[in-house]
């Protein structure tokens, strides 16, 4: 790493004031806003590249440039030419995480090396002397190298598995043991571990060991969807049960409750907390786990997948001292993610900011967390009488469950804070229904709701084998039917010609999707939605038809928009906005 004020803490493989010339005489920001930036990064703890991109809205492309010309290396960009999988897998996958560099292919005899950090000397010499060959460094950003990283997934999915069945066949030698006797025996500890680093090099968000008449099934939910990945005999569940039981701090002894626990798990350099739901059900305890990665970073409004104009909207109403913004949508549609993206964004120097959560999922620097705990007393309504005593500026509510919740949560915004949460809901209007349910009165409605959100989440197109196509009539006759449905106009002219998909490749293991973005609806309670919102005769149908004369695109137009511009499809978009 060269030297420099602070990069290792900033995760810069340049000096910043390199950079910061740079970005000055391109006339890309001033100078203050540059240093306001980097204590920014320093103070949370986050790359100063991420803040630059979040904060300034900078092109990443323009920044990685930058960076490339400063230390005269060349870039490489795996979304358009994928790495090659032989070279990948020249180096072995924990060398290649640990120093966060792959080698892509070679030229004149070299092996050309996509890096994190081109500077990073030691890192070179040591692939010249394991290759035994010339190694040529080219900047690489983290999204190209996960990219490449996700080669290995492939490659050790075959070894996984041969593992687990090894260790699955030495559990049933020792089948006459109890539970927790075989729980700490090394096959059932080697099947759990096997199974969480699978799911984990898979980058699965959930983990699910469900147990049927005659086996245990296994699935990953891998970018929404889920997968089935092996089923193991049923007398190995009990010691499988056990063992998690273990590692959760749950009773192993309890079969007929519910319990809820998590713990933290690391592979190479990953870390990952997993949350543990065990159920009983007809056949036995099944247990759902919920893998979140620890190190994870709160995202940009853009990489949530906002659209500009939405995402001025969110902007706009974030430097509202007070009042609601609301996220919605159903279980698993990004909701929790949207939330501490925006709060990351608000996370500055001159303002407290407090949280009550079920679970705290990220750990965020400068930010009050706490977590519920109905067996202490701690509910969401009772947490958020005890944060109104910390004289906090802004207030996030993990979810409004309640008309007890509710209510504190409106005389919360209207008391001078900006309160954030999330509600269920199936698009923005139908928010403000749902908390007349609660038994708010319309007028505090109309009075403190800023902002509306709804959202789901469409898989993205694999960028390594993305291919466009002619639309066919089906498909335009599929839009046209959503659009009637919504009551939208629709017009087949005004539709596009060309769409996109992927291939399936070895990138994303076959299935043409690799990842997960937002599609949104976002609706700005201004005056004449108030109006509408706190009248006598409120109809939703109202609220809906001014929204759209305002303009507000639908999630399923959002997602249209998407995929004209590539980033999913359109069975994507049909799929999530029927579900």
């Amino acid at each position: 790493m060269i030297i420099g004020y602070n990069e290792e803490h900033m995760k810069l493989p340049i000096p910043a004031e390199e950079l910061k010339q740079r970005l000055v005489t391109d006339g890309v920001l001033d100078g203050a806003a540059f240093d306001a930036c980097q204590t920014e990064a320093l103070r949370k703890n986050q790359s100063l590249l991420d803040v630059l991109i979040s904060a300034k809205n900078i092109d990443p492309n323009y920044l990685y440039g930058q960076i490339a010309a400063i230390l005269g290396v060349p870039r490489v960009n795996f979304s358009i030419t994928p790495p090659d999988e032989a070279h990948v897998k020249l180096l072995p996958e924990d060398i290649s995480r640990q120093r966060n560099v792959v080698i892509f292919g070679e030229q004149d005899g070299a092996y050309l090396a996509a890096m994190a950090d081109p500077s990073d000397l030691e890192t070179v010499r040591f692939l010249s002397q394991y290759l035994n060959r010339r190694v040529i460094p080219y900047l690489a950003t983290e999204s190209d190298l996960n990219r490449a990283f996700s080669i290995f997934g492939l490659q050790t999915a075959g070894d996984f598995k041969q593992i687990i069945e090894q260790n699955i066949q030495k559990s049933l030698k020792n089948s006459n043991k109890s539970a927790e006797e075989a729980a700490a025996e090394l096959p059932i500890v080697a099947i759990v571990d096997n199974l969480l680093s699978y799911a984990v090099s898979l980058h699965a968000s959930d983990l699910h060991m469900e147990i049927l008449e005659e086996a245990t099934l296994v699935r990953y939910r891998i970018d929404g969807v889920l997968y089935e990945i092996l089923r193991i005999p049923k007398v190995v569940h009990p010691a499988l049960v056990a063992r998690i039981k273990l590692l959760s701090g749950l009773k192993i002894d309890e079969h007929y409750k519910p319990q809820d626990g998590r713990f933290r798990y690391q592979i190479v350099n990953t870390v990952v907390d997993v949350r543990v739901s065990v159920l009983p059900t007809f056949y036995g305890e099944t247990i759902v786990m919920r893998l979140l990665e620890s190190s994870q970073k709160p995202l940009s409004l853009e990489e949530l997948g906002l659209l500009p104009e939405a995402a001025a909207k969110v902007a706009e109403n974030l430097k509202k001292s007070y009042g609601m913004i609301l996220v919605c949508g159903p279980t698993g549609s990004g909701k929790s993610t949207t939330l501490y993206a925006l709060i990351n964004i608000l996370n500055r120097p001159n303002v407290n900011i407090v949280t009550i959560e079920d679970p705290v999922e990220y750990n965020m620097r400068y930010v009050n967390q706490s977590q519920i705990n109905p067996a202490a007393g701690i509910t969401f309504a009772s947490g958020l009488r005890s944060i109104l005593r910390q004289d906090p500026n802004i207030i996030m509510v993990g979810e409004i469950r309640d008309g007890e919740t509710g209510n504190i949560a409106v005389q919360a915004a209207l008391t001078g804070h900006l309160l954030l949460s999330t509600l269920h809901t199936n698009d923005a209007p139908t928010a403000v229904p749902r908390l007349f349910d609660f038994g708010i009165p319309p007028f505090l409605v109309s009075s403190v709701l800023n902002l509306i959100i709804a959202q789901r989440l469409v898989r993205k197109i694999c960028r390594a084998c993305l291919f466009s196509l002619p639309m066919e009539a089906e498909q335009k006759e599929s839009i046209l039917d959503q659009l009637r449905a919504m009551g939208l106009p629709a017009q087949a002219e005004k539709l596009p010609n060309i769409l996109f998909k992927g291939k399936g490749c070895s990138v994303c293991n076959g299935t043409g999707y690799k990842g997960r973005l937002g599609i949104f609806e976002v609706l700005e309670v201004n005056d004449p939605i108030r109006r509408i919102i706190n009248s006598t005769d409120f109809s939703l149908d109202r609220l809906r038809d001014e929204a759209r004369r305002q303009g507000v695109q639908s999630m399923f137009e959002d997602g249209l928009a998407k995929a004209q511009l590539g980033e999913t499809t359109l069975e994507e978009v049909l799929r999530v906005i029927k579900e």
